[in-house]
Parts: structure tokens; C-alpha cells; sequence
């Protein structure tokens, strides 16, 4: 076997030049940014997935609260209790709009002002 000495210097030269350029700092840094960019990317996906899933519960229990209460509307002739449990269910899927709204809307800035680095 050849001794480290006999390495020929250009590949000794070429393997130096490769490490210096991959493990400089700016390259770390960049590396490390980018990685951190994909981490936030997916965090806020998986935040407005939740809530869209949260929007569709809502508007799901919402709905069948207004139907509920308009059914008793119906038999009963109470318009003003069941009138304002369905008031009360459009607030639930206005707020919760709202919320999606927000949290859509946040994670986008969020993106939008995160340094990659380069």
C-alpha cells in the first residue's frame, strides 16, 4: 500500500479545495437556513390543514345545530329561542372563518419575511 506520501499532490489539492468548499461557513450557514426555511414551510401547511379541519368541524356542527333548531322552530312556533341558537351558530362559523382567515394569512407573512440566508 502506498504511504500518504505517495498520494498524488493534485488529488490531495482537489480533496482539500471540495472540503473548504463544503463545510465553509457560508455554505453552513445557507445549508442551515434552507433547512429551516423547509421546517417553517411545513409547519405552517400543517397549521392551515388544522385549520381547515377546524373550519369543516365548525361548519359541520354548526349546521346541524341550525337544522335542529329550525326543526323546533318549526313544531313548536318559538322563533325567538331557536331564531337565536341559530344566530349564535353563524357567529361560531363567523369566527371560525375568521380564524382560518388568520391563520392562512400568518402563515403566509410568516414565509414571506423568513431569511433563507442568501
Amino acid at each position: 500500500m502506498a504511504g500518504e506520501g505517495n498520494v498524488n499532490s493534485q488529488v490531495v489539492n482537489t480533496v482539500d479545495q471540495m472540503q473548504n468548499s463544503a463545510l465553509s461557513s457560508s455554505v453552513i450557514k445557507l445549508s442551515g437556513a434552507g433547512k429551516a426555511y423547509q421546517s417553517i414551510s411545513q409547519s405552517s401547511a400543517i397549521a392551515v390543514q388544522d385549520a381547515t379541519d377546524n373550519l369543516r368541524n365548525i361548519n359541520t356542527m354548526a349546521t346541524t345545530a341550525m337544522g335542529v333548531a329550525l326543526a323546533q322552530m318549526l313544531a313548536t312556533g318559538n322563533t325567538e329561542m331557536y331564531g337565536e341558537i341559530i344566530k349564535q351558530a353563524n357567529t361560531m362559523i363567523e369566527n371560525s372563518t375568521s380564524n382560518f382567515n388568520a391563520v392562512g394569512k400568518g402563515a403566509s407573512q410568516l414565509l414571506d419575511e423568513f431569511t433563507t440566508g442568501g
